[in-house]
């Protein structure tokens, strides 16, 4: 896997990206993040030499580093909320794992403001009723500011006088549009100073850095937040975060050509689940959805929210395939439907009994689909400890293929069970 891999979620988020990256990251040399902020969750299991088994929570850092070869990189198409990057950073280290000498942001990166995170739920009370689910980190408000030219990047932290000047006109803005909440800007900008100082070593021009590995060598692995259906121009508009999710994200926010990226794996977990408000078709609000919730411990690692579950949606991945070209796929978390009968798979919308090409842009249009599914029989039998691809039983193999042969997709990675070590290879010859 020379040059550079793509990582990305090809539904809702929470396919459980964060597995592959710890995974594959041993043979990297550089884990990057290219978008997002800490509204995105990568829960790693990991054990340790002496077996003991640790659970990390990756929320702004590239999950990447519970590898200790292996060094951070934030892009510039992150935004950054400081205090939680190094909140982040600390708690990693009280776990044992001592990775902020191995950490870079880049210069040009957003810089996401407590007052980002107020305005996010003050915008969420103004929505009242069609509230879109923000986690209200501040990550919509920051992305606002980006792109009105307003906000405030890493490199401004480092002109200490400039950045005050322009840290009061933006939050004087906030109070003439939203009123005068509750916020202390001077101690604020005191704080930024602070922060400023601790930051300093892990700052760099990104874009240098990542070409130069490139091109002398090394290996960069590009772990992708939320998902290609909550990207604010391909996703359930306006049910999405406020960043670019899709391998178009990966060159803009690390600053990279096309060319360079080398394969793409589109991570997909083995029914669907997604966080917050939106259109779900294949949502089940009866027992499979309460069993696929229970068992696969569907609970946000960002919010602890129970997320919505339902049947695989194929119409939204063949969506997906499309706009992200991947490469092949990991399939996750395929043992939560071990204990189900039979297992359903959605493979057609159809609206007045017409079948609706690609996923729909209008979400009018989408609450009218009638989503057409193809049944299949469950296996009842558990797959955890399960190493070989053959050794899975019969129809958990014609699940798998069923997928591949809709997809026309090679399916390399399935995911058995929780931890790292239950990640088994369809193909051996992958490396």
């Amino acid at each position: 896997m020379s040059g550079v891999t793509v990582v990305l979620g090809s539904q809702w988020g929470d396919e459980g990206k964060g597995k592959l990256v710890d995974i594959l990251s041993a043979d990297f040399d550089v884990c990057a993040r290219c978008a997002g902020g800490n509204n995105a969750g990568h829960t790693i299991v990991h054990t340790n030499p002496e077996g003991i088994k640790t659970t990390y929570a990756f929320h702004l850092l590239p999950s990447g580093l519970i590898n200790p070869q292996c060094t951070g990189l934030i892009g510039s198409g992150v935004v950054i909320h400081l205090p939680s990057f190094f909140a982040e950073l600390d708690a990693l280290k009280a776990q044992g794992l001592d990775c902020g000498h191995r950490v870079f942001i880049s210069d040009r990166a957003q810089l996401v403001f407590d007052f980002h995170q107020i305005v996010d739920g003050l915008k969420e009370i103004e929505l009242g009723g069609s509230s879109i689910g923000t986690t209200k980190k501040g990550i919509g408000p920051a992305y606002s500011g980006k792109a009105s030219r307003s906000g405030l990047r890493i490199h401004h932290l480092f002109d200490h006088d400039t950045f005050a000047e322009k840290f009061r006109k933006l939050v004087e803005g906030r109070f003439k549009r939203y009123g005068h909440f509750e916020y202390d800007t001077e101690g604020e900008i005191q704080r930024y100073k602070a922060l400023a100082d601790r930051l300093k070593p892990h700052v760099i021009d990104s874009v240098v850095y990542i070409h130069n590995a490139v091109s002398s060598g090394k290996r960069v692995l590009v772990e992708g937040a939320n998902a290609l259906m909550l990207d604010i121009d391909y996703g359930t508009y306006p049910f999405v975060t406020s960043s670019s999710t899709t391998i178009g994200g990966v060159c803009t926010g690390l600053g990279i050509p096309p060319k360079l990226i080398k394969n793409t794996i589109g991570v997909v977990k083995a029914y669907t689940t997604r966080v917050g408000g939106g259109p779900f078709p294949s949502e089940q609000l009866n027992d499979v959805g309460v069993h696929l919730q229970e068992v696969g411990r569907e609970y946000g690692t960002t919010t602890g929210r129970r997320r919505r579950c339902g049947w695989l949606d194929l119409v939204v991945l063949k969506y997906s395939c499309l706009i992200n070209g991947y490469d092949c796929l990991n399939l996750t978390k395929l043992d939560v439907l071990d204990q189900l009968a039979e297992i359903k798979v959605a493979v057609k919308y159809l609206i007045d009994g017409k079948e609706v090409p690609g996923f729909p842009a209008d979400l009018e249009l989408l609450s009218k689909v009638e989503v057409q599914y193809a049944t299949l029989p469950g296996w009842q039998s558990s797959i955890e400890k399960v190493t070989r691809y053959e050794d899975l039983p019969e129809n958990c193999r014609m699940y798998v293929e069923f997928i591949e042969d809709y997809l026309k997709l090679p399916v390399e990675w399935i995911g058995v069970g929780p931890g790292r070590e239950s990640m088994l290879c369809k193909n051996t010859n992958v490396n």
